[in-house]
């Protein structure tokens, strides 16, 4: 069962989120943050938090600026705002009273749940999480403009240009894209200072799993690696993500406020 929430993101309009109640015992805690133009209700995001409550883990996933049923505008965000607002939602889990133990990102988010949980994320109160996890993620988050290419160079001229996807129109602004560009994720890789698990398919057609390797070498031990072989980018097959989420639950057990015996 999932409880409708909403918080305040970094720039002001509210974000929609559900809460994935965790089933039976409650193990713990986390926040998942989804891929590039996804949200909340996409495969991964959706059936990996609900796997992952049924294993009674509860999670918390959200629609980001401008996305789903969030409020705002998605030229309005960038980088930094995707990275800041995985923190509001981590701190949003701790003022309910449920702190998460676990923060999940799925492609683009994975690199904002890497960073937001970076001991040095420029944030002066830093958020505390026990691990986190990358799911098919960039080891450069500038490879999202290969989605936006044949824009990015107009919007940086003229200061935003319209970019059809997925049957919508998304303003690409000059500061998203200026933003993206400056993102430099192995560095906070380096500084993690938490476990980590790598999650990437060798067949990612997307996202290559030579990223996988960069943010794995770049990681300090503890960090694990596992192989989703078989599994496209977005985990939309039967069954890719519901295994991910069980190996999640797995390797998790151990940094979870109430670990399974």
């Amino acid at each position: 069962m999932a409880e409708k929430i909403w918080f305040e993101s970094s720039t002001g309009p509210r974000l929609a989120g559900l809460v994935d109640e965790p089933e039976g015992d409650v193990r713990g805690w986390g926040v998942f943050s989804h891929g590039f133009t996804l949200g909340k209700d996409s495969p991964a995001a959706a059936r990996i938090c609900r796997q992952l409550a049924s294993e009674g883990i509860g999670m918390l996933r959200f629609d980001n600026l401008g996305l789903g049923e969030s409020e705002g505008g998605w030229g309005d965000g960038s980088f930094t705002v995707k990275v800041d607002d995985t923190i509001r939602a981590v701190r949003w889990m701790a003022d309910r009273g449920t702190p998460a133990d676990l923060l999940i990102g799925h492609s683009f988010g994975g690199a904002a749940a890497i960073a937001a949980a970076s001991e040095e994320n420029g944030d002066d109160d830093p958020i505390k999480v026990n691990a986190v996890v990358s799911i098919g993620t960039p080891s450069n988050p500038a490879h999202v403009e290969r989605q936006y290419e044949a824009v990015a160079q107009r919007a940086v001229e003229e200061g935003r240009a319209e970019w059809f996807v997925g049957g919508r129109a998304l303003t690409i602004k000059r500061d998203f894209v200026e933003d993206v560009r400056r993102a430099h994720l192995l560095d906070r890789v380096t500084r993690l200072g938490v476990p980590l698990m790598v999650m990437h398919s060798p067949t990612d057609a997307t996202v290559d799993v030579s990223s996988a390797a960069a943010i794995f070498n770049a990681a300090l031990h503890p960090r694990s690696f596992v192989s989703l072989e078989g599994s496209d980018h977005l985990l939309t097959a039967r069954g890719q993500a519901a295994r991910a989420a069980r190996i999640i639950s797995a390797w998790a057990d151990p940094y979870l406020a109430s670990p399974s015996h």
